[in-house]
C-alpha cells in the first residue's frame, strides 16, 4: 500500500549502524552507556514482534521510530524520512503507544481525550461524534464519559490506543501493549490490529514478554544486551529467545 508521495521502495523502516548510549554521572567522571549498539535492521513486513529481557533495549528502538529517542551515531529513515531532520513528517506518520496509558492520557474522560487528538484534524462541532466512532471502533464506547481515574489498566490501555488511532497512523508502535490486559481485552486487541493491517493497512510493531502474542507477527527480532541476536520467524525466535535465557540462568 502507498501512502503519500513516497515511493514504494520507501515503505519500510530502516536503521544503518545505529547507536544509542547515555552520560552516567560517576565519581570519576561521566561514563559513557551504551543502550542500543550497530543496530543494522530493514522492517518492511505488516507486523513485527519485538522481544527481550527487561533493560535489553526494546524500548529504546521502539522509540527510534517517531524520533522520541534519538542515535548517537548511524542513521533511521522512517518510510525516507529521517526522524532528526523530518521529524514533524514522520510523527503524524507513527502513532506510538507507551506500556504505561498514564504517559498519554491528559483529559478527565476517554472523550475528551479523544476529542483532544482530533484538534488539528476536525473542526470542534464534529469532534464529539469522530470520538464516540473510535470508541465504539475498539468496543469501548461505553467508557466514553468514565473519569479515566475509574478505569482499570486495561480499559486505561485501551483508550489510549484509541486516541492514537484517531489520528489515522500508518505505523503504529506498541511498547508491551498486552501487559495491562486480560485475555478478553487481549483477544479484542489482537482482532484489532488484525483489521488495522487488513483494512487500513496499518503496519504495526510491537514488543511483548507476551510469546504467545508474538508468534502473531510476520517477523520477530531478538534483543539482547542492546544488540538484536536474532531476527526471523516468530516461531524460531522464540524458540532461540527461550534458548538465551536458559543459558543466561544455567
Amino acid at each position: 500500500m502507498i501512502f503519500g508521495d513516497q515511493p514504494a521502495s520507501a515503505q519500510e523502516i530502516s536503521f544503518t549502524d545505529v547507536s544509542v548510549g547515555v552520560l552516567d554521572d560517576t565519581p570519576t567522571g561521566d561514563v559513557y552507556r551504551p543502550i542500543l549498539t550497530d543496530v543494522n535492521v530493514t522492517l518492511n513486513e505488516p507486523t513485527i514482534a519485538i522481544i527481550g529481557a527487561n533493560g535489553s533495549g526494546k524500548s529504546t528502538l521502539l522509540q527510534l521510530f517517531n524520533g522520541l529517542v534519538t542515535a548517537n551515531s548511524g542513521r533511521v529513515l522512517v518510510d525516507g524520512l529521517d526522524p532528526l531532520e523530518q521529524a514533524k513528517q514522520v510523527r503524524s506518520r507513527v502513532g506510538f503507544v507507551f506500556t504505561d496509558p498514564a504517559a498519554q492520557l491528559v483529559m478527565p474522560t476517554p472523550l475528551e481525550d479523544i476529542e483532544l487528538s482530533l484538534r488539528k484534524r476536525v473542526p470542534k462541532s464534529e469532534r464529539r461524534a469522530a470520538a464516540l466512532a473510535v470508541l465504539e471502533e475498539l468496543g469501548i464506547a461505553d467508557l466514553a464519559d468514565r473519569s479515566v481515574y475509574e478505569l482499570s489498566g486495561g480499559q486505561r490501555q485501551l483508550v489510549a490506543l484509541a486516541a492514537v488511532l484517531a489520528v489515522d497512523p500508518q505505523i503504529l508502535v506498541l511498547d508491551e501493549p498486552t501487559t495491562l490486559l486480560d485475555l478478553r481485552n487481549k483477544e479484542k486487541l489482537r482482532k484489532l490490529l488484525d483489521d488495522l493491517v487488513a483494512r487500513r493497512g496499518v503496519r504495526v510493531i510491537f514488543s511483548t514478554h507476551d510469546l504467545d502474542f508474538a508468534g502473531l507477527a510476520d517477523r520477530a527480532l531478538v534483543v539482547d544486551s542492546g544488540r538484536i541476536v536474532h531476527d526471523s520467524s516468530p516461531g524460531e525466535a522464540t524458540r532461540m529467545y527461550r534458548e538465551l535465557i536458559m543459558s543466561d540462568s544455567s
